[in-house]
């Protein structure tokens, strides 16, 4: 049914109708019946997909990974969906429009979308307020990076906002230097600035009443050296795991016609696309750190194969985007059940 809705959902563009679908989604949740309707059609029986994690239960292995309900507008009626945790944002200390639209292209013959979204966001004590009223008890994560006015020499303090902003109310945190969709970016995550500012966050983190987790999300597109850097970096101040990975800026190997690409310009690709890559950096880490490191996948999961295949090459969680935008609502529901299998 869903690949029937999509045909129609598909003729608007990816922002308009993301927007539209769930404030849909929010309308049916209010229904008297409507929280049952959703987990009729979408709830997963957790029974033997549990997991343990950062100290953390989930109660199974999807989550939704970050990008999707960047201001947690949406918390409750996405745990109706199936998924063992949400990540909110990214989220910046002050709001901010992101980059001018169009900003969010699909390329349907790759299963993939390209996003140059430039953390548009609501600001973390918006997301923070909205935290405090959810009604269910899925586990949140909290993606944080920098504003874009905010120059790299002052980037710490941007995560520290952040930090302090959501403490009270997201499980783990997420530290986002990998999209490239934020000028100068990516620059954080070289050795010595990521250092500083992963050190500070875990001092800062000592400092409050329990420990959360920190982890950090990586690009696809860094080198081994890069990689060996971040297994050390990590070790050094005993973060508590790597989101692996985000967009790639790399256009290789896709279906799309070339010109179409070209016209779409610059933003981070994801999707089917990004899949081989985010396995093979899952490996890499997994191997290198001789397992020492949790790793969250993300990149091209559209099936419980695809879900496998992460856990296989050294995943313990892994997150959904692009393919819930293709597979529809009962994704996380169909990946459990294949892994149940």
């Amino acid at each position: 049914m869903y690949n029937l809705i999509k045909k129609f959902l598909f003729r608007y563009p990816p922002e308009n109708i993301h927007h539209s679908v769930m404030r849909g989604m929010k309308t049916i949740y209010s229904l008297p019946l409507g929280k049952s309707v959703l987990n009729a059609f979408c709830g997963v029986k957790t029974r033997g997909l549990e997991r343990e994690l950062f100290g953390l239960k989930f109660s199974n292995p999807v989550g939704l990974a970050a990008g999707f309900d960047k201001d947690a507008k949406y918390i409750d009626e996405l745990a109706c969906l199936g998924f063992g945790f949400v990540e909110i944002g990214t989220v910046t200390p002050l709001p901010q429009p992101g980059n001018e639209q169009p900003r969010l292209f699909r390329l349907p013959e790759d299963k993939a979308l390209i996003n140059r979204m430039g953390f548009n966001n609501e600001g973390a004590p918006a997301a923070a307020r909205r935290l405090q009223r959810k009604k269910s008890n899925i586990i949140v994560g909290g993606n944080i990076g920098k504003n874009k006015i905010t120059p790299n020499e002052e980037a710490v303090s941007d995560y520290e906002k952040c930090f302090h902003a959501l403490y009270d109310v997201v499980d783990y945190f997420v530290v986002n230097v990998s999209s490239p969709n934020t000028p100068n970016l990516r620059a954080l995550q070289e050795k010595e600035p990521l250092k500083q500012l992963l050190h500070h966050l875990q001092v800062l983190n000592t400092q409050k009443p329990r420990l959360k987790p920190i982890l950090l999300k990586i690009a696809p597109d860094l080198t081994t050296e890069q990689l060996d850097d971040i297994i050390e970096i990590i070790k050094e101040t005993q973060l508590a795991g790597i989101v692996a990975t985000n967009t790639t800026i790399s256009r290789a190997g896709l279906k799309t016609p070339a010109a179409e690409v070209n016209d779409i310009g610059a933003g981070g690709l994801s999707g089917l696309p990004v899949k081989r890559k985010a396995t093979e950096v899952i490996r890499y880490i997994h191997t290198n750190s001789q397992g020492t490191i949790p790793i969250i996948a993300v990149g091209g999961i559209f099936t419980a194969e695809d879900a496998q295949e992460k856990l296989d090459a050294g995943a313990s969680l892994v997150q959904v985007y692009t393919g819930f935008i293709y597979e529809g609502p009962a994704i996380v529901k169909k990946i459990c059940a294949g892994l149940r299998q």
